[in-house]
């Protein structure tokens, strides 16, 4: 029995849709997660711009998903003061490993 493609699948199989998807994800992702974590944390875009010691303006970007390029520094900022931190991973799959002297 043959199955059918949902609408999902048949959409991604198209390399420039699936990257654009995956570009849309990411900014989606940081936009849910600052949301959810001010909300948890009553936290003010002012209060949380003031404690990472960047310009309000840049944190309601990233809220509305509007701020595409930001320095690793500045998000790691935004990220310490909500209680997360970056982690730099391989891509799954790639079995790569990164060994720092």
């Amino acid at each position: 029995m043959k199955k059918t493609k949902s609408t999902y699948d048949k959409f991604i199989e198209n390399k420039r849709q699936k990257k654009l998807l995956n570009k849309e994800y990411k900014k989606l992702l940081i936009s849910e997660l600052l949301l959810a974590a001010m909300e948890e944390d009553h936290i003010s875009v002012r209060k949380l711009a003031k404690e990472a010691e960047v310009s309000p303006t840049i944190v309601q970007e990233l809220r509305a998903g509007k701020k595409l390029n930001i320095t690793i520094e500045t998000l790691s900022r935004i990220l310490d003061v909500i209680g997360y931190q970056l982690i730099v991973a391989p891509k799954s799959g790639l079995g790569r490993q990164l060994i720092m002297a």
